[in-house]
């Protein structure tokens, strides 16, 4: 029986390492654990989590917990706090929303499965729920954008 070997051709060599690359530089190995996917997680957001152009942020903090919530907390100058918590397992959709500096994750959900709340407003706290929560990003290319949607759908099969 004779057989042949087939020489990679220029286009098969250059996605392959595109692939190669693009598993080098986000960190991605075969198989990951729940938790190397949950540091990874953490890592890409606090990376690429920006508040945008709202000068009036003193600091915020985004977090996705071992039990598929992602939470975040953004404190303002004048002390008004905004809390929003989402259980992954709630999720329906995942869309990224790019422009030309800064761009926008939008995570959907079946019904109100967002909680949103305000603490030491002016205007009075907040205490109410929302369908989808918009996430301002930097430095999120469509690879990174993949990888991160991957790993949110990984943590909303686990909490369903």
């Amino acid at each position: 029986m004779k057989t042949s070997i087939i020489p990679a051709t220029g286009k098969t060599m250059f996605i392959t390492s595109i692939i190669a690359f693009s598993a080098l530089n986000y960190g991605f190995k075969a198989e990951m654990s729940e938790q190397e996917w949950l540091n990874w997680s953490n890592k890409c957001l606090n990376t690429s989590f920006t508040p945008g152009t709202d000068l009036s942020l003193k600091k915020w903090e985004i977090t996705l917990t071992n039990d598929y919530f992602l939470r975040i907390r953004k404190t303002y100058q004048q002390g008004k706090q905004e809390y929003f918590s989402l259980h992954l397992g709630r999720l329906t959709g995942i869309e990224y929303l790019p422009s030309d500096t800064l761009g926008t994750i939008r995570l959907n959900t079946r019904a109100d499965d967002i909680i949103v709340q305000t603490y030491e407003d002016p205007e009075g706290d907040l205490d109410s729920m929302a369908t989808s929560l918009n996430l301002p990003v930097h430095n999120m290319p469509p690879a990174r954008f993949d990888s991160l949607k991957s790993a949110f759908n990984y943590f909303r099969m686990k909490g369903l």
